[in-house]
């Protein structure tokens, strides 16, 4: 069983973007720069904005933070947003999502430029990801499609399902596991909380890649996975008896070809992915 360490692939990804971020010091005069957004206090949120600073840091990226009142109005934070698209320092956007009740969030991400879109959420990036177009990918499905790689586990001509149909994860995973490649090439079955649970098992039993980005602790059994799948868990629970994520490591892991642990799996990638992608906007902007 190959172990999918995401947070000892993501220090490499790091360390290869610090190489790159000093390169482009040295040649323009100055680092990459990313936004971050948060509004409001939710400590998960608070957390995930934390961690993305920490790895800004060790990239060499300058983070820029802006820590709003969850009372801000709409128009306020629409505003921020069109600055920070002005600021020639600003390479990148990030905007801290669930945004407080009353707050919305689908405005502000598409009111966010393309070009500094490093989530990869507005709908431009979206739509160039569905005709198979280069743009900024959304990160954690991303991430994971790099794990993948680095790991040497290609999905050309195999079966995949993806448990859960989210903007964030489920539709752009199965959207890239589409794509042309290695990495892509895949048969991709989607389902969701309105497939029923037995076509659900059904599905995942069939599959040799299984995603799964349903936001349920222990929702995929080991009795889903056949001997030899690679899976790949993107929840993330904290329970009585820790952190969970959406399958059941311990009962399936001796079955798996591969399989992500939690924590140290996805969530590394996935801020490996923003820095990647910050990285890649700001030398596109310096014509580097």
């Amino acid at each position: 069983m190959i172990l999918l360490d995401g947070k000892a692939t993501a220090a490499t990804i790091r360390a290869e973007l610090k190489t790159r971020v000093d390169a482009l010091h040295r040649a323009h005069g100055r680092a990459p720069g990313l936004a971050v957004i948060l509004v409001g206090d939710d400590p998960a949120s608070q957390v995930y904005v934390r961690m993305k600073e920490k790895g800004c840091a060790e990239a060499g990226v300058v983070s820029f933070s802006h820590r709003l009142d969850a009372a801000i109005a709409q128009a306020d934070l629409e505003a921020l947003i069109d600055r920070l698209n002005a600021d020639p320092a600003v390479d990148g956007i990030l905007l801290q999502l669930p945004l407080p009740k009353g707050l919305d969030s689908q405005a502000c991400l598409e009111r966010i430029a393309p070009d500094k879109d490093v989530d990869g959420f507005h709908p431009e990036n979206m739509g160039r990801l569905a005709l198979g177009l280069p743009g900024y990918r959304p990160c954690t499905p991303a991430g994971v499609v790099e794990l993948l790689r680095r790991h040497g586990v290609t999905t050309a001509g195999k079966r995949a399902v993806v448990l859960g149909r989210s903007n964030i994860v489920g539709k752009p995973m199965a959207l890239m596991l589409l794509e042309y490649g290695a990495h892509g090439d895949a048969t991709t079955t989607v389902v969701h909380s309105r497939t029923p649970l037995a076509d659900q098992r059904a599905c995942c039993r069939e599959a040799d890649i299984v995603v799964a980005a349903v936001g349920r602790p222990l929702h995929v059994k080991a009795d889903w996975i056949k001997d030899g799948a690679v899976v790949v868990d993107v929840g993330i629970h904290r329970t009585e008896t820790g952190l969970v994520g959406d399958c059941d490591f311990e009962a399936m892991k001796d079955k798996c070809a591969a399989i992500t642990p939690v924590p140290g799996g996805v969530g590394p990638m996935t801020i490996a992915q923003l820095l990647t992608n910050t990285v890649a906007a700001c030398a596109a902007h310096l014509g580097a």
